[in-house]
């Protein structure tokens, strides 16, 4: 009962938070007066300031994981790096800049060196936007031309703990200069040498990616690249190497097992004939990192009554997590380089009609089967194993063990024809999901992925078997840094490919 009023309470607040990361813009000057001694600076200034930026030039619906979660996890790390020595115990990743005395940790000190923080990570992150990260901070009074390094203040801890941060990541495999690899090259590109082995027009083997033609406006189609194959080889925060650990090979998805790809591949078809309203919202829900990672931790902190020190340490765990995960999952992605379903289905009914979704509002219908489309467009990677589904449950494991607790009663609503796949069609009333759980939320995830049509079954079942010890690895280590008993860490070099 005293959770359910807690949440009560959070309500509005978070409802206005998720119309916001929905609405896919709002001007930092738009927000409402926010005080220092008494608010949240993450969650009321520096979220609201992120997710449009994030939305407009990073990711449209913010399904490209690897570069939200490259963003996400910085910020929330400088956040934690800023306010580590407001803590009794607590060091931060890239620095260890002592110990405040209790007297000032106070609030307002708390969001001054986040907002700090924020900025120095963000304008190395995004440099084009720093007019916007500028308008950040003034719109809660601070200068951000003070570049005090001076550790006894809150803006000193921000500035050098920020900086800190994005120097520790900046050569950390992920390309982010454009100078990782043998040659230079665009930001964030591959510089592994990655080649599919199969064209956008012709499936060569039927056991391998191919990538897709997707619509992207009248008349408009793009090839599917593999996204940042190069994040197999970013140094993860919580364990040494991704090839300290691997998965068994898709036996299904291997042509030469004919049967069993063909069974496979009917399952995905019998769920898209199958497809309800509710699993359309989720399949949509667990598309949107920023909405199904992100804010359900920040409901979580809310509806608990963390305290801002805790949101931090939270936010930046969960995170880490997935972060963490999805390096793994790049490593085994790229390794096993497996077919997505609309190309096995492509191929075995290119002669026969198939029963399935039939396309937006169409509802379940027969269609040819070289046509069959998935509810959601793929994913720019192989198919084995599922990241969403990796990420899903190595958030929740790591949440779970923070918090103490697997109660999580997180709400989405979805007003009136608001899908982004069916607009003006479903839901067709205003419709709210619950999870009650983190096990629900990340059971749900998982299985997103097949009523969605773009995973098999095996590639949802072995990331939800195997990924939550990443939220496991991810608390022992965050554990050391709020024991302090975490050694500084170097900037990051990248991997060996």
């Amino acid at each position: 009962m005293v959770y359910k009023n807690k949440q009560r309470v959070h309500r509005n607040f978070l409802c206005g938070l998720l119309a916001l990361v929905w609405s896919m813009a709002l001007p930092v000057k738009s927000q409402p007066a926010f005080d220092l001694n008494a608010g949240n600076a993450a969650v009321e200034v520096v979220i609201p300031a992120v997710v449009p930026i994030i939305y407009q030039n990073v990711s449209a619906n913010a399904g490209d994981a690897t570069l939200v979660l490259r963003v996400t996890t910085l910020i929330t790390n400088a956040w934690y790096d800023a306010t580590a020595p407001y803590h009794p115990t607590a060091v931060g990743v890239y620095s260890h800049l002592g110990r405040r005395p209790e007297s000032q940790a106070s609030n307002a000190n708390l969001n001054v060196a986040l907002m700090y923080a924020s900025y120095q990570v963000l304008n190395r992150l995004l440099p084009e936007f720093t007019g916007s990260w500028r308008a950040m901070l003034e719109q809660v009074g601070l200068d951000p031309d003070d570049e005090s390094e001076d550790i006894t203040t809150a803006v000193g801890l921000g500035n050098v703990a920020g900086i800190a941060v994005a120097n520790g990541r900046e050569n950390d495999g992920m390309n982010q200069l454009g100078n990782e690899g043998p040659i230079a090259s665009p930001a964030y590109s591959d510089y592994t040498g990655y080649v599919p082995v199969n064209t956008a027009y012709r499936l060569h083997r039927p056991s391998r990616w191919q990538p897709d033609i997707q619509r992207q406006g009248l008349g408009l189609y793009k090839v599917q690249q593999f996204v940042t194959p190069q994040y197999a080889l970013v140094e993860p925060y919580s364990f040494e190497s991704p090839h300290l650990f691997s998965l068994p090979r898709p036996f299904k998805s291997n042509i030469t097992h004919r049967k069993a790809y063909v069974v496979q591949a009917n399952e995905v078809l019998q769920a898209s004939a199958n497809l309800t309203e509710e699993q359309k919202l989720k399949a949509e829900l667990f598309d949107n990192k920023i909405v199904s990672l992100g804010i359900s931790a920040v409901h979580a902190a809310l509806s608990q009554n963390l305290t801002l020190l805790e949101f931090i340490q939270l936010d930046f765990l969960t995170n880490m997590a997935a972060f963490d995960a999805g390096i793994f999952v790049w490593k085994e992605k790229r390794r096993h380089d497996a077919v997505r379903p609309f190309s096995a289905i492509n191929l075995l009914y290119r002669y026969r009609w198939v029963r399935a979704w039939g396309g937006p509002g169409q509802g379940s219908a027969d269609v040819p089967g070289d046509e069959w489309q998935s509810y959601l467009e793929e994913a720019d990677h192989p198919e084995y194993p599922s990241a969403s589904a990796c990420f899903c449950q190595a958030h929740a494991q790591s949440a779970r063990l923070f918090l103490g607790t697997d109660l999580l009663q997180y709400p989405v609503n979805y007003p009136a024809g608001s899908s982004r796949i069916e607009p003006g069609v479903t839901p067709a009333s205003d419709t709210t999901l619950v999870f009650d759980t983190w096990t629900d939320l990340a059971q749900d995830c998982g299985q997103s992925r097949l009523w969605a049509g773009v995973h098999f079954r095996s590639a949802i079942d072995e990331s939800m078997a195997f990924c939550p010890r990443f939220g496991d690895m991810a608390v022992e280590y965050m554990d050391s840094l709020i024991k302090g008993t975490a050694a500084l860490r170097l900037p990051s070099q990248g991997r060996d490919f």
